[in-house]
């Protein structure tokens, strides 16, 4: 039921005074659409908040709002990071590190699980595509290197960037990463292909092992 006066529900507010006039919470009922018998959108949405803290979290924390809510939520907080990571109509070119992380850090840096991604380049450095390998544990993600590589086979892509995150927000590398790192640029070699970086992605930040002198 929701029982704010029309004129204070989010909807209206947005409409008569942008979306930049609404509170967290209110943008946050906005994507639940509804409430239930006994709460508005907006008192569950502030309540979720309460509960996890932010919106980063609760963007990769959905229970307790049924299939349907948690479904939008996802695939709103999914958009918004689709956005960040890409400018509507350009070629993305990763020449640095930097760039990669412009590029990937919005997609990947807030994830509670390990997930390794490999993009796929072109003799240009232009992007042709990306995708993920693995998904593993909040510590440790699977990578079969026949996994990494098949797509830049498949592509004729002339290099690869290989990308994970770190849950933790620390992008420090740990000894396993840079074995599996190594371990890459081998099989990468004997495929005719190249390992352009590593990045490790954390919180806000990354490493790159390229720069690190690893690749």
């Amino acid at each position: 039921m929701d029982r704010e006066p029309t004129s204070e529900r989010p909807r209206e507010r947005l409409y008569w005074k942008g979306p930049s006039a609404l509170a967290d919470a209110e943008l946050l009922a906005l994507q639940l659409g509804s409430g239930t018998r006994d709460k508005s959108a907006v008192d569950i949405a502030r309540e979720m908040l309460a509960t996890y803290g932010s919106l980063a979290d609760v963007a990769s924390r959905q229970r307790g709002v049924g299939a349907v809510k948690a479904a939008r939520l996802v695939a709103a907080f999914e958009l918004g990071r689709r956005l960040r990571a890409r400018t509507p109509g350009q070629r993305t070119i990763l020449s640095t590190p930097a760039e990669v992380f412009t590029a990937f850090g919005p997609l990947m840096e807030d994830l509670k699980r390990e997930v390794f991604r490999v993009a796929l380049l072109d003799a240009q450095n232009g992007l042709l595509r990306d995708c993920v390998v693995s998904e593993g544990t909040l510590s440790a993600s699977l990578v079969d290197p026949r996994e990494v590589f098949k797509p830049a086979i498949l592509e004729s892509a002339a290099s690869v960037i290989l990308l994970h995150n770190h849950p933790s927000g620390d992008p420090a590398p740990s000894r396993e990463d840079v074995r599996l790192t190594r371990q890459l640029v081998e099989c990468a070699r004997l495929l005719g292909l190249r390992v352009h970086d590593h990045l490790i992605i954390g919180r806000g930040r990354f490493v790159s092992l390229a720069e690190r002198g690893i690749i």
